[in-house]
């Protein structure tokens, strides 16, 4: 079940065993509900290793929002020249020590980490032979203490691996409503707000807007809207735990955000 490709061996093993490690430490002080809270552990270090990235983006949001202003006033000084406008906004974002790709590049960076974290939780929550399950895992961990002989899914009355959409109960329906909201707070805060002057209103409609402008604008309106609703529906077709690591995931980035974490 647990392939010993190079993906597995950088990124799903190593972590299914920090998760073993954290449900091993709940399930010795008999913690009810061991599962759920060595997901959560598992977030908190994820938000830790990433929060480098994390408060890069924070900034360069930050910087963006800062320049929004200047870069009205070059679209409105060089509205007939596009090729002028770029060089400008280039020249801009160079002193300003922005680079507006950033928030487009970090997700990827993240990407391949989250989809290792995915196996890893399907692993314990997707509906397999339990008795296969276990025992693939413990072929794969680094120390024999970790090893597992069963598995408890429930935390606080809801069966992380149960999905809202194959439940039956109308409380689990909360969670992709929850994780939705969520990603939206998240994805408002981290995106860079539009600056518009009352000036801009008098300008012909049919006027053409730059390129780099019109991509921004496109993809912010996806990011805002489109993600939610995306992460929303993931929430309520699969499993529960993989929506706990999610939300607490988003909670944390807007703790960061608001508090402005250094």
């Amino acid at each position: 079940m647990i392939d010993q490709n190079f993906f597995n061996i950088i990124f799903v093993i190593p972590i299914l065993n920090i998760l073993l490690a954290f449900y091993k430490f709940f399930s010795i002080l008999k913690i009810p509900g061991a599962l759920g809270f060595s997901i959560i552990g598992l977030t908190f270090l994820v938000n830790l290793i990433l929060l480098p990235l994390t408060k890069k983006q924070r900034l360069m949001t930050e910087k963006l929002n800062q320049l929004r202003p200047d870069l009205e006033r070059l679209e409105k000084k060089y509205k007939n020249d596009k090729a002028k406008l770029q060089q400008e906004q280039l020249k801009l974002y160079s002193q300003a020590g922005v680079n507006p790709g950033m928030g487009c590049l970090l997700p990827f960076i993240q990407f391949p980490f989250f989809i290792g974290l995915y196996n890893v939780l399907s692993l314990f929550l997707l509906d397999h032979k339990g008795v296969n399950v276990i025992e693939n895992i413990n072929k794969v961990i680094y120390f024999s203490f970790l090893k597992i002989e069963n598995i408890d899914t429930i935390f606080f009355g809801f069966n992380l691996s149960l999905s809202p959409q194959k439940s039956g109960v109308w409380y689990y329906l909360l969670i992709p409503i929850i994780t939705g909201l969520l990603q939206y707070i998240q994805i408002n805060l981290i995106t860079p707000k539009s600056v518009t002057s009352e000036k801009k209103e008098n300008t012909n409609k049919d006027e053409k807007k730059s390129e780099i402008e019109d991509f921004q604008k496109v993809m912010n309106m996806q990011m805002k809207f489109v993600m939610p609703i995306l992460i929303g529906w993931f929430a309520y077709t699969l499993p529960v735990g993989l929506a706990l690591y999610w939300n607490m995931y988003s909670i944390f980035n807007i703790w960061q955000y608001k508090k402005k974490i250094n």
